[in-house]
C-alpha cells in the first residue's frame, strides 16, 4: 500500500469523508447522497474521494467497519477481565446500549439503509463479528455451568436482540428514561435471559462510579 496513504494529513483528509458522508447519510439517505455531495461537505476535491475510495459502496463499508472497531473497544473496556463470562456479558451489552445512544444518528441510518443490498452485505459482516464475540462468551459461561447447555447461538442472537430492540425503541422515544438507566435494565434482562436468576447488584456501571 502507497506510504502516502498513512500520511497524519492522508488520515485527517479520510476522515472528513467519513464524518461528511456519515451526517449526510443521515440526513438525505444513503441512496440519495453522491459522491460530488460528500466531497463538497468534507472541503476536498472530488479526486481525493477517488485516492481513498473506489465507490461510495467502499465508502459506507469503511464507515460500517469504523464504528464496528469503535463499538469493540467500548464494550473491551467496559469488561472486567477478571469476572465471570456473564459478567462480561452483561458488561458489553451495557456498553453496547450506551454507545448507540452516543450514536444515535449512525444506528438511524442504519435502521433505514438495512434493506439496501448495496450495503446489506456490509452490515451483516459487522453484526456476524458482533454475534461470534458473544457467543464465545457464552461458550465459556457453559462451560463454567453458570449458563444453561444449549445452542450458544441462540443465546448470542438473544443478547444482540435485547441490545438492539431496546436502544431501537429509546431511539423512537417508546422508552423514556436516562441512558445509564436502561443500560442496566438491559442488562438485567440479559442477565436473567442467560442464567434463568436474578443479577447480583453490582453492574459495569457501579465499578465506574467506584475508579
Amino acid at each position: 500500500m502507497d506510504p502516502r496513504r498513512h500520511t497524519e494529513q492522508g488520515i485527517e483528509r479520510k476522515q472528513q469523508l467519513l464524518e461528511a458522508a456519515e451526517r449526510l447519510f443521515t440526513e438525505r439517505g444513503y441512496g440519495a447522497t453522491r459522491i460530488s455531495d460528500i466531497c463538497a461537505a468534507a472541503g476536498v476535491a472530488k479526486g481525493l474521494f477517488y485516492w481513498y475510495f473506489p465507490t461510495k459502496e467502499s465508502l459506507f463499508a469503511e464507515l460500517v467497519r469504523t464504528m464496528r472497531l469503535a463499538l469493540r473497544r467500548a464494550q473491551g473496556a467496559a469488561m472486567d477481565p477478571d469476572a465471570d463470562p456473564v459478567t462480561r456479558i452483561r458488561q458489553g451489552a451495557e456498553a453496547s446500549v450506551r454507545f448507540m445512544a452516543e450514536h444515535q444518528p449512525y444506528f438511524a441510518l442504519l435502521d433505514v439503509e438495512r434493506t439496501d443490498h448495496a450495503v446489506a452485505d456490509v452490515m451483516k459482516e459487522g453484526s456476524d463479528v458482533y454475534a461470534l464475540d458473544v457467543r464465545r462468551l457464552v461458550q465459556e459461561a457453559q462451560a463454567q455451568g453458570l449458563v444453561p447447555d444449549s445452542d450458544p447461538s441462540f443465546y448470542a442472537v438473544g443478547v444482540m436482540g435485547a441490545v438492539s430492540s431496546f436502544s431501537n425503541a429509546h431511539r423512537m422515544q417508546r422508552l423514556s428514561m436516562p441512558i445509564d438507566d436502561l443500560a442496566q435494565l438491559v442488562g438485567d434482562w440479559v442477565t436473567r435471559a442467560l442464567t434463568g436468576r436474578s443479577p447480583a447488584p453490582t453492574t459495569a456501571r457501579d465499578a465506574t462510579s467506584r475508579e
